[in-house]
């Protein structure tokens, strides 16, 4: 009778395993990894923007997982997901921290989630081509949450009563750092490569933590792309993944960003209809570095007004000095207040001033849907001849280097 109490006692600690704290802590990092990388490859890349087709084996292993240690619905991530998209940062989108606060998404993500899963013309609208079959019409969708029950049994059984916080920790993973992390903060604050119509941000430039999704300004400038690092110091391990089942013949790749190409300096004489072409493929780039742009003339216009002591600038740099931090935030996505700021730091700067009807011109060349090509062509040379003349050398370079760009 003492040996089963004993045992008893034992499991109750430690169950089957007997692990110690620092393995325990490995074994859930180990299994949360695994979940994210189950919502990146497979619910992300493959299923809601078909960035790559996996082997039926490892999509079922993923469904799997996922059924165990979320609870995840494929057709609802996906439908949601492509809604953000659709809808990003204006009416419609499920979880916009521009829309429903930075702290609401960021802690209430998860809710965010289960109300817009809710949304039949949602699931209609944006949830097709997920998988169909047997196992998910008749377990994993109809008994969504069994698999969780499931996880807490194994996890029990595994840890004993430690295994309690082992499973609320595989639970809370993906609604804090999927549904909060990167759906919030990823729409807040960071650094972008490029001017997407969006607020996104990346929030690393590697991409470990949660499977490369903090990479998240990247993932939006070319969303069907398998993979979301761009710059040399960029690392997205979810790309790393699919390489390895690449090379297995698991994974087809379907689709990557296009690699940026630049004509030798001097190479080309006018502006062709390659140029316009590599314009409009890279233009989230070349509007990014427009940004950067204007946040230097802002910054040149701050030092000079600094210098200038025979005159009392205090509101205009105030001014100048708010609008710099919205420079680089895309025309669509400023708020009135926003705009307002950067509208009183034009009247306080000629060469701003310039710069900012520059760049919505030369952003017209892309949201034209009903110019041809050779009026598109013509445009864009009479936009690069303007800023070659402004008298802005910035802007002058800027044009210069425009040139070089090819398809």
């Amino acid at each position: 009778m003492d040996s089963v109490f004993s045992y008893a006692l034992d499991f109750i600690k430690g169950g089957l395993l007997q692990a110690s704290w620092w393995q325990v802590v490995l074994i859930t990092l180990v299994l949360t990894h695994i979940t994210i990388v189950s919502v990146t490859v497979f619910l992300h890349r493959s299923q809601a923007h078909r960035g790559l087709d996996l082997h039926p084996a490892v999509s079922h292993f993923f469904r799997f997982w996922l059924w165990l240690t979320t609870g995840m619905v494929t057709k609802e991530w996906v439908a949601i997901h492509r809604k953000h998209h659709a809808k990003c940062e204006r009416e419609g989108d499920p979880h916009s921290p521009m829309i429903f606060g930075i702290w609401k998404v960021l802690f209430r993500g998860a809710e965010l989630y289960r109300e817009e899963s809710n949304n039949a013309e949602t699931m209609a609208k944006f949830g097709h081509g997920t998988p169909d079959d047997w196992m998910e019409r008749n377990v994993y969708t109809r008994h969504s949450m069994g698999g969780i029950l499931i996880m807490l049994a194994i996890d029990v059984a595994l840890f004993g009563a430690l295994g309690l916080t082992v499973w609320a920790v595989q639970m809370a993973w993906i609604p804090f750092w999927a549904a909060g992390v990167v759906n919030g903060i990823g729409h807040f604050v960071g650094y972008r490569n490029f001017a997407s119509p969006d607020t996104s941000t990346n929030l690393v430039p590697w991409g470990i933590i949660i499977g490369g999704e903090e990479l998240h300004n990247n993932h939006h400038a070319h969303g069907t792309s398998a993979k979301f690092s761009s710059k040399w110091y960029e690392f997205d391990i979810g790309w790393m993944y699919i390489s390895i089942l690449r090379f297995f013949g698991l994974a087809k790749i379907k689709k990557v960003a296009p690699k940026l190409k630049l004509e030798a300096a001097g190479s080309k004489p006018a502006v062709d209809l390659g140029t316009l072409q590599g314009v409009i493929t890279h233009r989230y780039e070349i509007m990014a570095r427009y940004a950067d742009l204007m946040k230097r003339a802002c910054t040149q216009e701050i030092a000079r007004l600094q210098g200038d002591s025979s005159a009392k600038h205090g509101e205009s740099l105030s001014v100048l000095k708010r609008a710099r931090n919205w420079v680089r935030i895309s025309e669509d996505s400023l708020q009135p207040q926003q705009r307002a700021e950067i509208d009183q730091a034009v009247t306080r700067s000629p060469a701003l001033a310039t710069l900012v009807q520059m760049r919505a011109e030369l952003g017209r060349l892309w949201e034209s849907s009903s110019a041809s090509s050779e009026q598109l062509l013509h445009d864009l040379q009479a936009w690069c001849q303007r800023a070659q003349q402004s008298g802005i050398d910035g802007l002058e370079q800027f044009a210069l280097r425009l040139r070089r760009y090819a398809a």
